[in-house]
């Protein structure tokens, strides 16, 4: 089972509002919004470029893991996310074949999806993320930037 595309590049960041000049000004990116991921203590800043997706993450609490990120590497790349179909199977099957999971089940993530995290020890260095799409089961604030 293979992967179907490139969902979104995940970037952290300290504060999206700074951050927006960069992506939507100089870069032409189209800004989608921003969305609160309690669970996860992040909100997400959204940025389409073409068929991809940008996701600013910004920590709402120092206990979160992008806090924790910022705080070693600070801003920058965080992670690379692919849509794929049935993500129990495929985490199965990843888990099977030796690759280190973050997550060994589905949990919710933003935009109305199921995310799983592949350890970067197992992808060459790089975090991971499984996506798969779902409707109306996130629990998810769409909330205003500022």
């Amino acid at each position: 089972m293979s992967v179907k595309q490139i969902n979104h590049i995940g970037i952290a960041v300290k504060s999206i509002e700074d951050q927006r000049p960069f992506y939507e000004g100089s870069l032409g990116a189209k800004f989608e919004g921003v969305e609160l991921v309690a669970d996860q203590k992040v909100r997400v800043g959204f940025f389409r470029v073409g068929d991809v997706r940008l996701e600013l993450l910004e920590p709402t609490d120092p206990t979160s893991t992008i806090a924790k990120f910022l705080d070693q590497r600070g801003d920058g790349l965080h992670h690379i996310a692919f849509t794929v179909s049935d993500l129990p199977l495929r985490l199965a099957e990843l888990k099977q074949q030796g690759l280190r999971l973050i997550d060994e089940a589905p949990r919710n993530g933003a935009h109305h999806m199921r995310i799983a995290f592949l350890h970067p020890k197992s992808t060459g260095g790089v975090l991971t993320e499984l996506c798969e799409p779902q409707s109306g089961t996130c629990e998810k604030t769409q909330i205003p930037l500022t």
